[in-house]
């Protein structure tokens, strides 16, 4: 496909070098003519000339002219659809490329990763225990994006290949867990932590937006939506490893801090952290 793609633009090349480099050249009965004043015609797609009156002067045959039209439609089509875009959001940082199918429809790949646990907070709550995030986003995706009405808004869909780490650290509260409805001593817990995954090897996205251009090459967008990342596997931890661990009262509630962390990580798979992960994102594009 390079290759054809090479070639084919090396011959528009070339006839476009020839027709910078030619006179036109008209047939008028039979005889060849090289007006000293080409603005009195114009090309028809009957192959006939006319002056600028309407009447027909004769035949065209300018074979140079018509390979000049088709350079300008290989450069339109192998050019012109072209996109590439920056962006930031709550899939992290990115880009993305982007070829138009027509003035409706946009095909697109891109990836988007980082730490963007900042972007929703840093922290979350799994029933009453709170957990710090550390996040190493990764989200190939590949998708389409539609204007309905051609004009600047928009509707996505697509696919997102996702491969996060997610690390959580326990924040007790007032020196206290409560988990599973029991309060439980934070200093004989220890520390919670542990790793999240979700089970989806592909994520379904969609979105709706805005995409106005700026100039002819420049524009910006937006876009709303959400992926569906499937429910969570957790592994959860504790530091301590305390055989006894009391209430806050200070009783001795028979539980060990492995069966504290143990009921937390199932919390933590029911609480379903992030299984749909909204997609904000604002970006720039340039079209080539």
């Amino acid at each position: 496909m390079r290759i054809i793609q090479l070639t084919a633009i090396s011959a528009a090349v070339l006839a476009s070098t020839a027709a910078l480099a030619a006179e036109p050249v008209y047939m008028v009965d039979g005889n060849a003519v090289q007006p000293t004043n080409s603005s009195n015609y114009a090309y028809e797609d009957r192959g006939v000339i006319r002056n600028t009156t309407g009447a027909v002067v004769g035949g065209i045959r300018n074979t140079t002219g018509a390979l000049v039209g088709g350079t300008k439609t290989i450069f339109g089509t192998l050019l012109n659809p072209a996109s590439i875009s920056a962006e930031v959001g709550s899939m992290g940082y990115g880009a993305n490329l982007g070829y138009s199918i027509n003035d409706k429809v946009e095909l697109q790949a891109g990836w988007a990763g980082g730490d963007v646990a900042d972007l929703f907070g840093g922290d979350f709550d799994a029933n009453d225990v709170n957990y710090d995030v550390d996040a190493d986003f990764s989200n190939p995706y590949m998708g389409v994006q539609l204007r309905p009405a051609a004009n600047w808004f928009t509707m996505g869909a697509g696919i997102i290949v996702p491969d996060n780490d997610i690390e959580v650290t326990s924040n007790p509260n007032g020196g206290i867990y409560k988990v599973n409805g029991n309060q439980y001593n934070a200093n004989d817990v220890g520390t919670l932590k542990g790793t999240l995954e979700h089970r989806n090897e592909l994520a379904p996205y969609a979105t709706i937006g805005f995409r106005p251009n700026i100039t002819n090459n420049f524009g910006v967008f937006g876009e709303i939506g959400a992926a569906y990342l499937g429910k969570t596997d957790a592994d959860i931890n504790s530091v301590s490893n305390n055989l006894v661990v009391r209430d806050e009262t200070g009783a001795v509630t028979g539980e060990t801090s492995s069966s504290v962390a143990a009921i937390a990580e199932r919390e933590l798979e029911d609480k379903n952290y992030a299984e749909w992960l909204p997609i904000v994102k604002l970006g720039a594009t340039y079209r080539f």
